[in-house]
């Protein structure tokens, strides 16, 4: 459906995508993650066609973006970060107008406006102005924007920025109803929101690919580690350092002192070690005598692999890259 390569772009001396490539399958749901001025949004604006690539190409059902711009273009709902509604239009006004302008047959607009009315929850605004309308109802009239001509990619740009709690499952829940039949593509900061919503992701770091791939997938390439939280007796936090570093693909030991004790007077550490290594980890804690009273084992979370994958990019260079592509896009 999409496919995307080698994707470079420019800014003078600014790169903001090195080579990006991955595909989009039909009927998948992309999340497109990463740190601030990562090149997200750049990546989504060349694949609509609302930016031009420096190198490389992107394709939309085997056309060239650059050779038939138009044509993709019928193909994809856009939504940006931030819908480009008219604040003094009534909801129900744009919608035509939206249709008009996006070539829907008149017979058939009336339909389709009900159609996404009922389905982005609008019917309670449907005869507002924008002015009067919350965040939240903004966002549902940019989707139903982006759905109203039904086409087979929805490419979206942070559609939960800014929402509360309660707005959010209901954008998710959109999302996820039009990825039934849709491809989409779709960025966001929220992680939880990816493990919930998406089939696969895609992490960007520094305008490059860093992962490709479903959230477990991702997370066991990246941290092929497993954190352990003990609650020990009778055990001097120096002894445990010292003896549990000793093992063979223990990484870490560091004391916890932000959790309840199961016992009083235990001493609670975290220890980060490969997965095979756990039998040896178990018998070294055996060997001191140590009683173990509290025990948890976890793989790690889409949060800590963000963190591993990411650093502390998305300042400097790169993120002026992005706010340079959203300066030249508006």
């Amino acid at each position: 459906m999409i496919r995307i390569n080698n994707l470079t772009k420019d800014y003078g001396a600014t790169r903001a995508l090195d080579g990006v490539s991955f595909s989009v399958n039909r009927g998948e749901i992309l999340g497109l993650l990463g740190p601030n001025g990562a090149g997200k949004t750049t990546t989504m604006r060349i694949v609509t066609g609302y930016l031009t690539p420096t190198a490389g190409s992107v394709e939309v059902q085997d056309m060239d973006v650059a050779d038939n711009p138009l044509e993709v273009k019928r193909l994809i709902g856009y939504l940006p970060e931030f819908a480009p509604l008219y604040a003094d239009m009534v909801v129900h006004d744009y919608l035509q107008y939206v249709a008009a302008v996006r070539r829907i047959e008149p017979g058939r607009r009336g339909g389709r406006i009900r159609a996404m009315t009922e389905l982005c929850g609008l019917g309670d605004v449907i005869h507002r102005p924008f002015r009067e309308l919350s965040r939240g109802y903004k966002q549902r009239v940019g989707l139903a924007h982006a759905m109203l001509s039904d086409p087979d990619i929805l490419i979206l740009d942070e559609p939960t920025s800014g929402l509360d709690p309660n707005q959010i499952v209901e954008i998710r829940s959109i999302i996820k109803e039009a990825g039934r039949e849709k491809t989409v593509i779709f960025s966001t900061h929220i992680l939880s929101e990816v493990e919930t919503t998406c089939d696969r992701i895609v992490i960007i770091n520094r305008g490059r690919v860093a992962a490709d791939g479903t959230a477990d997938v991702v997370k066991a390439r990246a941290l092929s580690g497993t954190a352990v939280r003990l609650a020990l007796l009778d055990a001097p936090l120096d002894d445990v350092q010292r003896h549990l570093m000793a093992v063979h693909g223990v990484n870490s030991v560091v004391r916890v002192l932000d959790a309840p004790l199961p016992v009083a007077g235990a001493l609670l550490v975290e220890v980060s070690c490969s997965g095979q290594n756990l039998r040896e980890l178990y018998a070294a804690i055996k060997a001191r005598d140590w009683v173990v009273v509290g025990l948890n084992s976890e793989g790690h979370s889409l949060e800590d692999t963000f963190r591993e994958l990411t650093g502390a990019a998305g300042d400097g260079a790169a993120a002026g890259a992005d706010g340079k592509a959203g300066e030249e896009s508006a």
